[in-house]
């Protein structure tokens, strides 16, 4: 019992102290304009675009690092779904302009970075809708990456949170979550609004 309260504090302590971070990247102006009834096939292509760099660098940069943490990273690809749906739309398959996150840090910074863009897929959920419901694009059809994972996205952030809390409980690194967390949210704020 101690352990399921002690996880649910470090929870809510995550959130609340990543919460001013969060909002401000939802206010970016790209990340706006895919959730509003007037949103173009460019204005969706330019978000995938962007969110490529994203994920491909955690793809790339974080996934290595805490492999040893979150074991099922190899169902948690999510760059070729961009890919797929950037192509589904007619648009070029970007080339990785850059690595949004830095492999620095340690194992804990890392998951505050992965329980980030691991987040988004909730958000995604929504996104989704509007993206359907504006462009056509569903989750077979131009909008993989925003299925999140189907009807399984409950259940993979479940999985996720539980072994990050796991992994936090086991070597104390609260506040070093918190800090990679913060860094994401600021990092992906920054390459959202450079466009």
């Amino acid at each position: 019992m101690t352990q399921d309260i002690a996880t649910v504090s470090f929870l809510e302590k995550l959130r609340s102290e990543t919460a001013q971070a969060h909002t401000s990247l939802e206010r970016v102006p790209v990340s706006g304009a895919i959730l509003k009834t007037s949103v173009t096939n460019e204005q969706y292509a330019a978000y995938l675009r962007l969110m490529y760099d994203v994920v491909a660098s955690l793809e790339t940069d974080i996934h290595p690092k805490i492999a040893m943490v979150v074991t099922d990273l190899d169902q948690r690809q999510k760059a070729k779904d961009i890919e797929a749906d950037l192509k589904q739309i007619g648009c070029e398959i970007p080339v990785r302009s850059k690595a949004v996150f830095e492999a620095t840090g340690n194992v804990g910074f890392a998951l505050g970075i992965a329980y980030v863009v691991e987040g988004s897929t909730l958000g995604g959920r929504v996104i989704l809708k509007n993206i359907q419901a504006v462009l056509g694009h569903d989750e077979n059809s131009g909008a993989s990456y925003f299925a999140g994972y189907g009807n399984k996205t409950g259940s993979m952030w479940k999985s996720f949170l539980s072994q990050m809390t796991q992994y936090v409980s086991e070597t104390s690194c609260e506040d070093d979550v918190i800090a990679g967390a913060n860094y994401a949210f600021t990092t992906i704020h920054e390459h959202l609004s450079a466009r």
